[in-house]
């Protein structure tokens, strides 16, 4: 049975969650998301994070933020940074462990459940902090590939560890709409479940009163 009084925020980690989704062969609906975990209980706010490079004409995620940024999700992004390793190659780097730790800190005390869309160990500590001040934390991944997509010290610290191929049913894009959205065009965002439309009011639209006067941007897919 839901417990429509657990005040949930989820915590999506953009590039661990696509990774994972595309190692089980499905595709994140996020309109779904929204409303699956709204069913849950009172929905207080759903972070996505990602890291751009800033200098790239044409972004392939850039339609997904676009669309999340619309339809309610708060959207936290930063530039990718460029090095040299010891071999002379150029990498990339993208990190947003600390934005995400930092947000859900300050959330803690007005939610009862976090919801952490990531495999990733370093969120352990976060993790562990969360739980001391009473929050639960679902931790969402998998280990259904191999190797497995979660690490073994995040998911021994959550409070529940959920695989994410149980919520295909609820969340995965029906994959007839591949078909659709290869037809409609660069605008249409890789795994948004439905073209890019305005902001909808209702649950997905709201700024909880106690974030309202210092609400930050609304709003990884690689």
């Amino acid at each position: 049975m839901n417990n429509i009084q657990e005040r949930i925020a989820l915590f999506i980690d953009g590039a661990n969650l696509y990774a994972t989704a595309k190692s089980l062969g499905f595709d994140i609906d996020y309109r779904k998301m929204l409303k699956e975990y709204h069913s849950r209980g009172y929905l207080v706010r759903a972070f996505y994070y990602t890291a751009l490079v800033e200098d790239q004409e044409y972004s392939s995620i850039r339609p997904l933020i676009d669309w999340l940024d619309y339809n309610g999700y708060a959207v936290v992004t930063k530039p990718t940074k460029e090095f040299v390793d010891s071999t002379g190659r150029r990498k990339v780097k993208g990190n947003m462990d600390i934005e995400l730790a930092i947000d859900a800190m300050e959330l803690a005390d007005h939610i009862s459940h976090m919801i952490l869309f990531s495999g990733d160990g370093d969120f352990r500590s976060l993790v562990e902090a969360m739980q001391r001040k009473g929050v639960r934390v679902s931790v969402v991944s998998t280990v259904s590939t191999q190797p497995p997509m979660v690490a073994d010290e995040l998911r021994r610290q959550a409070d529940e560890f959920v695989d994410l191929v149980t919520l295909q049913s609820k969340i995965g894009r029906d994959p007839s709409e591949r078909a659709v959205r290869n037809q409609s065009g660069p605008n249409y965002p890789a795994g948004a479940g439905a073209p890019r439309q305005p902001a909808q009011q209702g649950f997905a639209g709201q700024t909880p009163g106690f974030m309202a006067a210092g609400a930050g941007n609304q709003g990884d897919e690689e």
